[in-house]
């Protein structure tokens, strides 16, 4: 299987599944990750604010920040090598990159930000 890395904005968390306004497609990802993983597939994910420095480590990624800035975010990387940019990728095209099992639908909901999240449901994020 490949390695995939997601290189995100920089959020409150290490998903952005936390605080009273969590939007739908991080959750759809996060979700979505969750299965790859479990499907055995290499995922990681890395958040700009908690994470600089594997950003600074990633000549790829380096390269497109100065080109694009952190507004060009999220970016992936499948063994290395630049797969898309701007936007998070679907099930479908995470499952082809990684060479797994054909995907089932997401079914994600909001339960972390719903139990309060990530950040302990103290307002934090």
């Amino acid at each position: 299987m490949s390695t995939i890395e997601v290189f995100e904005p920089a959020m409150c968390c290490s998903t952005g599944v936390c605080g009273p306004d969590v939007p739908q497609e991080l959750v759809t990802f996060s979700a979505d990750v969750d299965w790859l993983r479990g499907q055995g597939a290499d995922v990681a994910r890395h958040n700009l604010a908690s994470e600089p420095v594997v950003f600074a480590g990633k000549p790829a990624v380096l390269d497109f920040l100065k080109v694009s800035g952190s507004e060009g975010l999220p970016l992936v990387l499948v063994d290395g090598s630049i797969a898309m940019a701007g936007r998070y990728p679907s099930r479908a095209e995470l499952a082809r990159w990684a060479d797994a099992a054909q995907p089932e639908p997401a079914r994600a909901t909001l339960p972390m930000a719903a139990a309060g999240g990530c950040c302990g449901g103290g307002g934090a994020c």
